[in-house]
């Protein structure tokens, strides 16, 4: 078994899109999907582009101003997801800062306990 703290890992920072205070850290990578661990400064912003795939953003601590193609703002918080579809453009902000995980690529993700594994039961 490995464990690992997503908010040590290496970083780089992104400022693509108008983002600000917005780090972004690899640590997986699957023929189909990429999952990054990313950190937004308070105030920061993920700014507006298009999902390469289908995106996953899971809040682990703080919370995040999301937005998809519709443009309405939700928060979402510690335990929360967002999901957005490939080619939609979407934005995130945070108030006060957040770490989330987010998983992007060819993702099946259904409704709530529609794909859980029998043996996970």
């Amino acid at each position: 078994m490995r464990i690992l703290t997503l908010a040590d890992l290496p970083r780089r920072t992104v400022d693509a899109h108008h983002s600000t205070g917005f780090t972004v850290g690899a640590f997986g990578l699957s023929a189909d999907a990429h999952l990054v661990a990313v950190t937004l400064a308070p105030g920061g912003v993920i700014g507006r582009h298009p999902a390469v795939g289908r995106q996953l953003l899971v809040v682990l601590s703080g919370e995040a101003q999301v937005c998809g193609h519709e443009d309405v703002v939700r928060t979402i918080g510690v335990g929360e997801a967002a999901v957005w579809e490939p080619g939609e453009a979407h934005e995130t902000r945070s108030a006060t800062g957040m770490l989330a995980m987010i998983v992007e690529g060819d993702l099946d993700i259904g409704a709530p306990g529609e794909q859980v594994d029998r043996g996970d039961t």
